[in-house]
């Protein structure tokens, strides 16, 4: 019997989001915990699973503020390491009008980078029902290896794999060697969450469809999710496509969280219904409670430590049912 519902492995950083203007007419912002890999798990914990994150932030205040918090929401943490010498990893946040963003980050080296395979806790690992990973974890040597290793450790014990590229230009050197960690991560997974730009790119297929389509002839991914924005989302499973539209919120502030919402709402489906024999109508229901958190979380700075209840979440999907 395993006792960890999901273990991640990957970022824990700050997210500095844009907060107005001081009284001199300076940008201000806001620091916001967050890393894609623990806002999965904070969402997962708020829905009552039991996580826990392996990573490395600095030993100084701000990761100190992170390890605090990770704590606070309930993910173990006693696989979180901190870097003496390496500072906290720091992504700014920039909003557009529409609520899309883009990000500078500080991580050059930044702490996540510096995790080691001796750091990787395998008996956690092997105590989980599923890990999570991304591409963040991939894009440097060190860490690079960590992933590896940890993914080794998941496939020999029997885990589920979940893996999301949440891919970010910036940090890769050579888009190449970005797709051949993307490679990877496909090669490895049971669910995989793709976003609508990833997948277009990915594949150079403008049809989401026909993207997954070579994804499947390539990979043996038993449960597919495209997160499309303000378009909705899709599941692929076996030979069945469905498609639910996104609920649109008047308050949204930013999207920041929202396809890391998305995809642990996915994850607690999968928790509570296996990957055996999905109906199209479930697969629905999953998705349709996926995007109403996801649209919550729109409607709030930050992700990690906003994440919505269960009974939130629930009351939107009644409304727009």
């Amino acid at each position: 019997m395993k006792n960890t519902d999901v273990t991640a492995l990957g970022e824990l950083l700050i997210d500095f989001t844009e907060n107005g203007l001081s009284e001199q007419g300076n940008l201000m912002f806001e620091a916001n915990p967050g890393g894609a890999p623990c806002n999965v798990l904070a969402m997962l914990t708020k829905l009552g699973h039991k996580t826990a994150f392996i990573g490395k932030v600095g030993k100084d205040h701000l990761g100190n503020t992170l390890k605090s918090k990770v704590a606070g929401l309930g993910i173990a943490t006693s696989s979180l390491h901190q870097d003496e010498a390496v500072h906290t990893t720091l992504a700014f946040v920039h909003t557009f009008p529409d609520g899309d963003r883009d990000f500078s980050f500080y991580r050059n080296p930044g702490a996540d980078m510096m995790l080691t395979e001796a750091e990787v806790d395998a008996e956690r690992i092997r105590d989980s029902k599923i890990f999570h990973f991304g591409t963040l974890s991939m894009t440097h040597e060190g860490v690079r290896k960590a992933t590896i290793k940890a993914v080794d450790i998941a496939k020999e014990s029997g885990c589920m794999i979940s893996f999301d590229p949440n891919v970010r230009e910036p940090l890769w050197a050579d888009m190449n060697e970005c797709r051949k960690w993307m490679e990877y991560g496909m090669s490895k997974c049971d669910i995989l969450k793709i976003s609508d730009n990833e997948i277009q790119w990915f594949t150079g297929e403008k049809d989401f469809t026909e993207g997954v389509s070579k994804i499947k002839a390539q990979y043996n991914i038993p449960l597919i999710l495209v997160s499309m924005g303000k378009e909705g989302s899709r599941a692929y499973y076996g030979d069945q496509m469905v498609e639910v539209a996104s609920i649109i919120q008047e308050k949204t502030i930013e999207t920041t969280g929202a396809g890391d919402t998305f995809g642990a709402c996915v994850l607690h489906y999968v928790l509570q219904n296996g990957l055996e024999d999905l109906t199209a109508e479930g697969l629905k229901e999953m998705l349709l409670f996926a995007n109403a958190a996801a649209s919550i979380v729109t409607t709030r700075k930050g992700a990690l430590c906003v994440m919505p209840s269960k009974e939130e979440v629930d009351a939107l999907v009644r409304k727009v049912k």
